[in-house]
């Protein structure tokens, strides 16, 4: 059986360029550039690569890039857009719970919900993290994007407190907070302008269980920040009103 997030993708090439959140591809690649000091030697790894929006910015400013994906549908549109502006990405459809290259890159990027946090099971999710830290070299980095639990957190409340106050019963309809899950009806037109209907289940992570899982995954460093899609910056500091956060991690292994 499908899981949402296939169904959604299956067919949703064309509308998902669409979303306002796509918009800022240039400015977020120009962040991560800046991340690695403009160093054209160095690998990429575009995890959840979706319709390769980030991996052919880098491609076309000289990088060396890999997206994978497990939409076949959206990697076609990727190698279709790829081979419209002239570029070369090894696009590779993979399921990101299960990949290991192995010490190859020496970034890695998962945006825009890239795979994580869309994942079943908490579990599934910390396979992602382990599986880009097997594949980034020492050193290595890793700049990817999910969803900040402090904000249904503290909005849910607000809105248990103010339904209180008028004496009413408040309990939230779609988010559980003894899971951090978001359970929620995603209603969307796919490419061949059908109407779609999608029980969606996506995880929030507070910051401190960011940090957890990635020390527990290898990494020795990891930053947070606020995340404004289009405007990354390590300026902003996360707050409750930041839907996503961005996250920085670094391996550096000492070599015994």
């Amino acid at each position: 059986m499908k899981q949402w997030y296939e169904k959604l993708f299956e067919n949703y090439g064309n509308n998902y360029e669409k979303e306002v959140y796509t918009t800022g591809t240039m400015a977020e690649v120009d962040f991560i550039e800046k991340e690695i000091n403009h160093d054209k030697s160095l690998a990429i790894l575009d995890i959840g690569c979706g319709t390769g929006r980030h991996s052919i910015e880098l491609a076309r400013r000289g990088y060396k890039v890999t997206g994978l994906d497990l939409s076949l549908s959206m990697l076609n549109k990727a190698k279709e857009k790829a081979q419209n502006a002239g570029v070369q990405v090894n696009f590779i459809q993979k399921d990101a719970r299960d990949f290991d290259f192995h010490e190859t890159f020496d970034l890695a990027i998962m945006l825009c919900e890239g795979a994580f946090p869309l994942m079943e099971t908490d579990e599934m999710n910390y396979k992602i993290l382990q599986n880009a830290f097997k594949s980034l070299k020492n050193p290595g980095k890793y700049i990817f994007t999910t969803l900040n639990g402090l904000f249904p957190l503290v909005h849910s409340t607000k809105d248990f407190i103010n339904a209180a106050s008028q004496k009413e019963v408040a309990r939230s309809s779609n988010f559980d907070l003894m899971t951090f899950r978001d359970y929620s009806v995603f209603e969307h037109e796919n490419d061949d302008g059908n109407k779609i209907t999608l029980e969606c289940n996506e995880r929030y992570y507070m910051p401190s269980e960011i940090t957890w899982l990635l020390k527990t995954a290898g990494f020795n460093k990891s930053d947070i920040y606020g995340c404004k899609p289009g405007a990354y910056s390590r300026n902003d500091k996360l707050t409750p009103d930041d839907f996503e956060m961005l996250v920085i991690a670094k391996k550096f292994l000492q070599k015994s």
